[in-house]
């Protein structure tokens, strides 16, 4: 795939729009903005960034809700040849301090979102607070060169730095260059295969809300917007799942917490979900027997998918997959056609296929590396290939499945213990719905491993005793939990992850 086939991200997009101005692009709080429309604001983007003293290289941050103005200054942004600094939402007083710290030449905000913190840590860093909404009353000051619809981006250049969840520890910026951009699966139209062709035919009118600056959020925008659908960004608040059928959507990323209470509404009879054509769950594990009811309760639209801020989605496991192989419930799928995929030992040599080992990937639009972090770096990128530090297996028809993640580790008494297993050990049980594992210090083994499990809806609720012989019979006894804690719901953080932190912050002192 050559990265001029569509020039320098954004110009694909642009093009895009520009062959079709009248076609809508989002639907949002109730009012239609097309394509054409959506070119004006970016162009008048680009004139207010310029004047503003940004150009080709400056690092600008986004802070930013979710609205076809954002869309237009974060895409006018790349098109100036900046690089953008997405701010998640969530972010820690000392976090957005230390990211803003790092040679950024401006924030842009809007009302909705400058938060006090944010325009202290500004005025304190001296940083240029810019409004998303003064940013297009240059127009007339700042006629500008002609060229705002051309994108300047350099290929070598870093085009976004996004931040990862942070649920394994701080949040870590993901460099991705304009080079790889281009090359991005979603946006690269002309190189999309059947599958990723059958895939877009589904985003219509696809569910547009959270955060622009979540890396997987803006992929699935832009395989959304390239496919010529609409992206609905209703007025808040929403409520699920009456969302659905309120706005006619057909596509929507869950994460695995949001697809349990779309499946408890579906039950009790209060869901119409008869519009959706894809769900795309992922983020979290998601236990094969939820997916199989997840399949059973809404038909055939449940996507089960695969992937990191590092690398963008790396596999699906489609609807009609599941259809003809219920066996692949405990899959994700297979990875894309861009994607190459090895599974390795510690080593890092080849394993063959069946064993379990670290999920190795490439693709040519993967990221750079961590952010002012070459340990990190180095220790992730090997050679092109990115480790994922996800456990897994490939089979013989190429498809994926997860054993949990190389770092989510319990140490008792020396010997390791991987979270996933034991996690899916308890899910097993036929009146747990969904089960979380963490560690917990241990005066006398270092470590102890504590569970947090999720009843099925009406299930008694199963006794400590009989869920440690379940995971004592699977992966031996000294697997099996310390302590079990029986919930109604898990906390989820800010990136709609199940939250370990807060989980691990619950359990009793021993």
């Amino acid at each position: 795939m050559d990265e001029q086939s569509g020039g320098v991200f954004p110009q694909v997009l642009l093009d895009a729009f520009r062959a079709a101005p009248e076609r809508p692009a989002f639907a949002y709080e109730g009012h239609t903005v097309t394509r054409g429309e959506v070119l004006d604001a970016v162009a008048a983007c680009v004139r207010g960034l310029r004047a503003a003293g940004l150009t080709a290289g400056s690092t600008v941050a986004l802070d930013t809700e979710v609205s076809p103005e954002a869309f237009a200054v974060r895409i006018a942004a790349h098109a100036v040849g900046c690089t953008v600094v997405g701010l998640r939402p969530g972010l820690t007083d000392d976090h957005l301090r230390s990211t803003l710290a790092r040679d950024v030449d401006a924030v842009i905000t809007d009302d909705a979102t400058a938060t006090p913190q944010l325009r202290a840590e500004t005025a304190r860093q001296g940083l240029p607070l810019l409004n998303t909404a003064t940013l297009r009353t240059t127009d007339e000051a700042h006629p500008g060169p002609g060229d705002e619809l051309t994108a300047q981006g350099a290929p070598d250049t870093v085009a976004v730095i996004h931040l990862t969840s942070g649920s394994t520890g701080r949040p870590k910026g993901t460099m991705v260059t304009y080079g790889a951009l281009s090359l991005n699966w979603a946006f690269e139209q002309a190189c999309w295969n059947d599958r990723v062709r059958r895939i877009a035919a589904r985003y219509a009118r696809f569910l547009l809300f959270g955060t622009l600056n979540s890396a997987v959020v803006f992929e699935h925008l832009g395989l959304c917007l390239m496919g010529g659908g609409t992206a609905v960004i209703p007025a808040p608040p929403l409520r699920f799942p009456e969302v659905f059928a309120q706005h006619r959507v057909t596509a929507c990323l869950v994460t695995v917490p949001r697809l349990y209470a779309i499946l408890d509404a579906v039950r009790d009879g209060g869901a119409d979900l008869s519009t959706v054509r894809n769900l795309l769950v992922a983020g979290s594990p998601l236990p094969p027997h939820r997916l199989t009811e997840a399949a059973a309760l809404l038909g055939p639209v449940v996507h089960h998918g695969y992937g990191q801020t590092e690398t963008g989605m790396l596999a699906v496991l489609e609807p009609e997959e599941l259809a003809g192989n219920p066996a692949l419930a405990d899959s994700v799928g297979r990875p894309l056609e861009t994607v190459e995929t090895a599974i390795r030992d510690s080593e890092g040599r080849d394993l063959p296929t069946g064993d379990t080992g670290e999920v190795w990937v490439r693709r040519p639009d993967f990221f750079l590396g961590y952010w002012d972090d070459a340990d990190e770096t180095a220790d992730v990128l090997r050679d092109g290939w990115v480790r994922t530090r996800d456990l897994g297996s490939l089979d013989a028809d190429g498809y994926l499945r997860l054993a949990g993640r190389v770092r989510d580790i319990v140490i008792v008494n020396a010997i390791v213990h991987y979270a996933g297993p034991i996690e899916r050990a308890l899910a097993a049980h036929p009146d747990i719905d969904h089960a979380y594992v963490v560690g917990v210090p241990d005066e006398h083994t270092g470590e102890a491993v504590h569970a947090f499990v999720v009843p099925r809806p009406g299930a008694a609720v199963p006794d400590e005793e009989t869920l440690r012989k379940l995971v004592s019979r699977e992966l031996g006894p000294a697997a099996a939990p310390a302590g079990i804690v029986h919930l109604a719901e898990v906390p989820v953080a800010p990136s709609g992850k199940p939250d370990k932190v807060a989980l691990r912050a619950m359990v009793p002192p021993r």
